[in-house]
């Protein structure tokens, strides 16, 4: 069965928002696990905005799982890394003024650079992931960069099944035959096979059913339907959705 990391990125958002103690993320980790969620998701920044050092470090103890820090590809974070020890890194672009990740990590023009980063988390015994587009090109710079998994970036897809516009089934179509050929090649290269971004409780059905995908990354959906029904039901309905 798919596997689901719940984001708690959001958590954080808000106890920042008062430079308060609560809500916990570790409370929040505890309870996606206890509702069936198959590990977590955090993603420190470089502006801190939500995520602290602190957070990740706490998180490590307690989550037993599967801990997947998403991070740039800096010398500051590849330290922190290689010092907290997730269970996976996944390499992400990141840019100050974003609102959330624009998409995927352009692997083909920095393959050196990754190479080098890979190397030094896989030192220190944490498997790599890299959120790429879904290109093929950029699927086989991962492969030679060193990394075990790609996580594909669903942005599109998630724009394209947006119910605030009108549909566009021939698009979606086109995005999901995509998303297939990109999973599939990873496949065929021996690399693990994620995807995440934007994925709602309404898309997230063609996606948890494309084969070699076997996790997926979803946060804010999550998050905000947490907001008014709690975080144990928002999990467990998120997962009754990923498996029709």
């Amino acid at each position: 069965m798919i596997r689901l990391n719940v984001n708690i990125d959001h958590i954080a958002t808000l106890r920042q928002a008062r430079k308060a103690f609560e809500p916990s993320v570790v409370a929040a980790a505890i309870l996606a696990d206890l509702a069936g969620a198959s590990g977590i998701t955090i993603h420190l920044r470089g502006d801190r905005r939500h995520i602290q050092d602190d957070d990740a470090r706490v998180l490590r103890s307690v989550v037993k799982t599967h801990l997947n820090l998403e991070m740039a590809v800096t010398d500051e974070m590849i330290a922190i890394a290689a010092e907290i020890t997730p269970t996976a890194v996944t390499l992400v672009p990141e840019s100050p003024n974003e609102i959330t990740t624009e998409g995927g990590l352009n692997v083909l023009a920095h393959e050196v650079e990754i190479k080098k980063a890979t190397g030094a988390l896989q030192h220190a015994g944490v498997l790599v992931s890299i959120f790429i587009d879904p290109v093929l090109e950029q699927v086989e710079a991962s492969c030679r960069a060193g990394a075990q998994q790609i996580e594909i970036c669903t942005a599109r897809y998630a724009d394209l099944t947006d119910p605030r516009h009108s549909p566009q089934s021939a698009l979606v179509t086109e995005e999901l035959f995509r998303l297939r050929a990109v999973a599939r090649r990873a496949g065929e290269l021996g690399m693990q096979v994620a995807a995440g971004h934007g994925l709602t409780y309404r898309n997230v059905r063609a996606v948890a059913a494309i084969e070699p995908v076997e996790e997926l990354n979803i946060g804010h959906n999550i998050i905000a339907r947490a907001a008014l029904v709690g975080l144990e039901r928002a999990v467990t309905e998120m997962l009754a959705a990923m498996n029709g």
